[in-house]
């Protein structure tokens, strides 16, 4: 499967750290309806779901943007050795995801810019490793970027009361304070200018400062949504909210927004965690949304 595509002046390629089975449809899903799920779930079959088990089919990973004169990070997936008690799944884990990112030309030092979507546990944590027992930041050259929002909802001395406190426990103080320290980290506010077609801006709901990257390069759109999406069934039923969302009806407001205008610009669609392509377009399609085609290259 090709893990690089161009949009105008801008390569894009996937990163993967992590593949593996996560919950089922109704455990991620709380207000899925089965005969909604029934009716897709021929083409979400085996990319997105696995029938014998009834597990969806998640993966971490990280987009990598190159233009001519930047090297920008979405997201950093889980990390390596970080205590995570309340996910098991993700708890001390030992990848080659360094190696990986190598393979795909880039080296810490090369990376300008890290774009975090929002503060979970496994979209932060190769912000930073661990060298001879303390956490220092993995980009060394780099600006982190995170919405205040999510800053002041994470932060342990913050007035914030998540409802995923437990499963993200510790990921402020080893992913996020370190690179505070290094007076690496700039927290901003609805919208941010990267440079000339990258542009940053809110998109709360699964976190009060969930955010998305849109790209406008060469006539060519994208956007980077993170957890807008955990899945394609919710294209077609986007009023689905999955059970890590914070604010459930922000989370829907912003998911048809944003397929609305993905919709209207024919961009392309780049989820935090779906394989089975690097990226999806979507069309209007009654009540809801329809994958119009996987995006394999342009």
């Amino acid at each position: 499967m090709k893990q690089t595509l161009t949009l105008g002046s801008v390569d894009i390629t996937r990163v993967l750290e992590y593949t593996g089975a996560t919950r089922s449809p109704q455990a991620m899903f709380p207000e899925l309806d089965r005969a909604t799920w029934r009716a897709h779930q021929d083409w979400l079959t085996p990319a997105f779901w696995n029938p014998p088990t009834d597990l969806l089919q998640t993966c971490v990973q990280t987009w990598v943007l190159r233009t001519a004169d930047e090297t920008i990070l979405v997201d950093t997936g889980v990390g390596n050795h970080k205590p995570r008690p309340g996910t098991p799944a993700f708890d001390r884990l030992d990848t080659d995801f360094l190696t990986r990112l190598l393979a795909a030309g880039v080296v810490p030092e090369d990376v300008t810019t890290v774009v975090l979507t929002h503060l979970h546990a496994d979209h932060v944590g190769w912000n930073t490793r661990l060298v001879d027992g303390d956490w220092v930041p993995t980009f060394p050259n780099a600006t982190y970027l995170l919405t205040r929002a999510d800053f002041e909802y994470w932060n342990p001395a913050g007035l914030g009361r998540p409802r995923l406190a437990a499963a993200n426990e510790g990921v402020f103080d080893d992913s996020i304070r370190p690179v505070e320290r290094a007076g690496q980290l700039r927290l901003w506010e609805d919208h941010f200018e990267l440079s000339r077609g990258l542009r940053l801006e809110a998109a709360p709901g699964h976190t009060p400062g969930s955010a998305v990257l849109s790209l406008e390069s060469g006539g060519d759109h994208a956007v980077f949504v993170g957890d807008v999406l955990h899945n394609p069934i919710q294209i077609v039923a986007p009023d689905l909210s999955s059970c890590f969302c914070e604010d459930p009806p922000a989370a829907t407001a912003t998911r048809r927004r944003l397929l609305a205008r993905a919709a209207d610009q024919h961009a392309l669609v780049f989820p935090a965690h779906l394989g089975g392509g690097l990226a999806v377009e979507v069309a209007e399609a009654g009540p809801g949304f329809a994958v119009r085609r996987w995006g394999f290259e342009r």
